[in-house]
This record gives C-alpha cells, sequence and structure tokens, in this order.
C-alpha cells in the first residue's frame, strides 16, 4: 500500500530539504521517529531518526545488508544499493552480506587493511595534502572540493591500493562520474563502474604474478584457515574501499571545512591549537565535526528478514530500513546542545561511521585525511574565508553521503610554494 503523507510533514528530499535537512528530521525525531516514505527512486522505506533507535537497528541481527531481502526486488533494477554494482558483479562486498560470510570477508580485509598499514601511510597523506595545497596556494583562492578534497582522497587510497601513477588518472575521472552522478543518471555512473571492475580485475592478475606491499596484493595474499578471497570478491572490496574511502572523505574535509568557516570562534580556537601544535582539540574536533555536519547522511541499506518493532514501530518482512545518521547525531536526548557545534565535545559516541559489526573498515584513513587536510590549511592559510555567500552553495542530491558541490574560497596568496614541485609520481593533477 502507498504511503499516505501527514499533512503537518516537511517534505523531503526537495533540493531545499539536501540545503539543510537538519529542521525536517528535527520534526521527524519528535512526530514521526521511525518513518515510512517514498523515496525519490520510488522504493517505499521506513527512516530511523532517534539515536537509540538507530544505534539498535545498526546492530540488529534481523536487518539484513542483503539487498536479495528486500520484497520488491529492486535491487534488480539498481533502485538500491551503489549505481552500477550489479551490472558490473560487484555485490561481495562487506556493504551487501551478512554473517557468515561478512564475518569472513571482514576477517580477511582486515588482516591487509590494518592500523599499523595505515598509520604507516601518514608520511605520504601528508605529502599529497602539501601539494595538493601548492597547486593554488599562491593564487589567493580556489574550490576546495575540486581542487583539494576530492583528489585527496583519490590519490591516497590509489596509492594504499596499489594503483600505479600513470592510471590514477583514469580513477580520478570513474571516481568524478560517481561522486557527480551518484544521485541520479546512473547510465553514466553504471558505465564507470563496469570500467573500473575491468580494470581492478587486470590489475589483480598483475599483482598475483608480482606482488607488492600494497594493499590488493595484501588482499590477495590474505588467509585464514586456508581460506582466500576469491577473484570476484577482492575485485569488489577494491571497489568498495576506493567507493567507501573516497566519498566518505571528500565529505569529511569538505563539510568540515565549511563547518569551521561557519563558525569563526570555534575555527579560531582550533586554530591557535594547530600552532601550538596540540593535539586534543583536534582529536575531539574530528569527531565532533563528524557528529555535527557528517560526511555520510544515512546508514546504508538493510532489509528485514523477520518481522521486528523499532521505536514502536512495526516492520514487515522484506521492508528496507534506513538509519539516518545526520538526524540521530543530532538527536537531544543524546547530545546536550546538539546544534553547536563544539570542538572539546567530550562525549561523543557518534555515529557517523556507523555501529556494530558493519562499523566502518577505513575510518582510521579517513580520520588521518581529515586531520592532515585541516591541519594544513589553517597553519598554511590562516585567513581562509569563504568566497560564495553560502546560501548559493550547491548540496549533491543522494541519499546515503551528504555533500557539498563546490566550496568557493579566498585567503592571501603565500609568496612561494614551501615544497617541491608536484611530479606526476607524486600527485597526479588534471
Amino acid at each position: 500500500m502507498p504511503v499516505q503523507p501527514d499533512p503537518a510533514a516537511p517534505q523531503l528530499f526537495t533540493w531545499e530539504f539536501a540545503t539543510d535537512p537538519y529542521p525536517a528530521y528535527a520534526w521527524l525525531r519528535e512526530h514521526a521517529p521511525v518513518h515510512r516514505t517514498t523515496l525519490p527512486s520510488g522504493v517505499e522505506a521506513w527512516l530511523v531518526t532517534r539515536y537509540a533507535d538507530a544505534r539498535q537497528a545498526l546492530a540488529d541481527s534481523r536487518l539484513s545488508k542483503n539487498p536479495a531481502h528486500h520484497s520488491e526486488q529492486a535491487h534488480r533494477t539498481g533502485r538500491v544499493g551503489i549505481p552500477g554494482e550489479r551490472q558490473a558483479d560487484l555485490m561481495t562486498h562487506l556493504l551487501n552480506i551478512d554473517p557468515p560470510d561478512h564475518t569472513r570477508l571482514r576477517r580477511l580485509v582486515s588482516k591487509a587493511f590494518t592500523p599499523r598499514r595505515v598509520a604507516e601511510f601518514e608520511p605520504r597523506v601528508q605529502q599529497l595534502t602539501d601539494r595538493l595545497i601548492d597547486g593554488f596556494a599562491q593564487r589567493g583562492s580556489a574550490d576546495l572540493i575540486h581542487e583539494f578534497a576530492f583528489p585527496l582522497p583519490i590519490y591516497a587510497i590509489c596509492d594504499l591500493l596499489g594503483v600505479p601513477a600513470e592510471d590514477q588518472d583514469d580513477f580520478r575521472d570513474w571516481a568524478g562520474m560517481m561522486i557527480r552522478h551518484g544521485g541520479g543518471q546512473r547510465g553514466g555512473v553504471g558505465r564507470a563502474v563496469k570500467r573500473m571492475r575491468a580494470y581492478l580485475l587486470e590489475l589483480i592478475h598483475r599483482k598475483r604474478a608480482d606482488p607488492g606491499e600494497d594493499l590488493i596484493s595484501g588482499l590477495i595474499r590474505a588467509s585464514d584457515h586456508g581460506e582466500h578471497l576469491n577473484e570476484n570478491e577482492a575485485a569488489a572490496m577494491a571497489f568498495i574501499l576506493l567507493f567507501a574511502g573516497f566519498e566518505t572523505t571528500v565529505n569529511l574535509i569538505g563539510n568540515g571545512t565549511y563547518a569551521l568557516l561557519r563558525n569563526p570562534e570555534q575555527r579560531r580556537l582550533l586554530q591557535e591549537s594547530v600552532v601550538r601544535g596540540e593535539t586534543a582539540l583536534l582529536d575531539t574536533g574530528i569527531e565532533e565535526l563528524l557528529r555535527y555536519d557528517g560526511p555520510v547522511e544515512m546508514a546504508t541499506w538493510r532489509f528485514a528478514t523477520r518481522p521486528l518493532s523499532i521505536g514502536g514501530v512495526d516492520i514487515p518482512v522484506g521492508d528496507p530500513v534506513l538509519v539516518v545518521l545526520a538526524a540521530a547525531d543530532r538527536d537531544p536526548a543524546r547530545f546536550a546542545d546538539e546544534n553547536t557545534l563544539d570542538l572539546a565535545r567530550t562525549d561523543n559516541p557518534h555515529l557517523g561511521f556507523g555501529h556494530g559489526i558493519h562499523y566502518c573498515i577505513g575510518a582510521p584513513l579517513a580520520r588521518l585525511e581529515g586531520r592532515s587536510a585541516l591541519t594544513t590549511l589553517l597553519s598554511r592559510l590562516p585567513d581562509l574565508r569563504l568566497a560564495e555567500n553560502p546560501e548559493n552553495l550547491r548540496w549533491r542530491g543522494g541519499l546515503i553521503m551528504r555533500g557539498l558541490r563546490e566550496l568557493p574560497v579566498e585567503f592571501t596568496p603565500e609568496a612561494r610554494s614551501p615544497h617541491a614541485p608536484v611530479t606526476p609520481a607524486d600527485a597526479p593533477t588534471r
């Protein structure tokens, strides 16, 4: 039966909503915390908006990640999940499977994607950060999304995966297609995903013959009690690490910088802390930026495999459930002064990277890149400021991710770059 809208409910999924969804989420938390709605794709789903309900749902084993459990089988037409992944045979990754397969794959991937590997990558992330800023620092203006927040995680994850420097511009093009059209025009996205899969399979063959110290080689070598990732699983895992790893970080850097520019007193405190070389406010500040306007608006799809109740609302078998992280992380029942950016907030168990067995495996890398990006911007461009009226900024349409299309800024130009010129092997550019 089609959803009968509440005439008092706010209108969702408009451009106005994309610009500032938080008033609508506040209404839902108060009046309809578990709310059935029709999504722009035509799929009907439940939105979970309160913190306690969201945390429960994220860890509830009765909610499957496998789109095959959707009662309407909308996954067959690409209306749920990542655009293009089904047509490209890239479904077998951590966001689409349940235990025991999820347990096996996550254990294998964790052997390659270790905190130590991420920590050892920090100098490379800092090098990429500095040299991308070199590209515009002497100009006095930039679009921080296209010139900084977007290329930084692309080149970082390509380096981590082991994509050769001469191929990284192709990845930038494919990723650009996905981030521009993730909320629509899925044909172009599908083509980009298929090209990415073909490339990843070819790269996996090369790495089998000549393995290195990169993440794809680690995925190939990873084993547990004689189990290995098969070729399709390795390609799907590399794909999801790229897809989830780059757009999350693009939005963390973009949304985080924008929040600091809109909250000058908080920005000043962080800037002074960075200059003094202190890390405490940076550590809590990254977590607060993830809570306040995080990169992931809704957790990825879940489907009821058994009848269950969330927040006193009965969810039928087969219905999709979307946990609204952006709403949960501003729930006044859990966070004091929920609409205030407080970089010193310590009681902050936000859900920005999820909760439970599907907690984001790439969270350490996203945090590392966010720290590097924000500290370097604040120290090198101390008078960074918006170059556009906030009302004129556009947000990307879409269901899962939340991020700006562009972030034009101005600043006092640097007299000269403090670093060596960029070379193609260091950081490809377009």
